[in-house]
């Protein structure tokens, strides 16, 4: 079975909110935007950051991997929204070398 066939299957037993959620991420992938997430030269060595914060995508995926839930991250990072997670782990699946790639960088430093 294919992943297309998978979702079709899956598609009548998923709630609204869940739909409108996989097409947002449709939608972001394909466009390769990523509202909330920034690089700026020079903050954080220039790495894909949450706005408003210095905080690196890769430190929050690497929190995921290490069991952290949502809640967890949000309560040790007081600045962030849900929405700003929802944006991390949307980079995260369209950027996932990327990330992969930060999180071994600084893990051997």
């Amino acid at each position: 079975m294919t992943a297309l066939e998978e979702v079709d299957k899956l598609w009548p037993r998923l709630t609204r909110a869940e739909k409108a959620q996989l097409l947002q991420w449709a939608a972001r992938d394909i466009g390769e935007a990523f509202p909330g997430i920034e690089s700026t030269p020079g903050v954080s060595g220039g790495e894909p950051c949450i706005v408003r914060t210095r905080i690196p995508v890769w430190v929050l995926e690497q929190g995921r991997r290490q069991g952290l839930g949502d809640a967890e991250l949000l309560a040790a990072y007081p600045t962030l929204r849900a929405e700003d997670l929802a944006n991390a782990w949307a980079f995260v699946r369209s950027n996932r070398a990327q990330i992969d790639a930060q999180i071994h960088e600084n893990e051997a430093a």
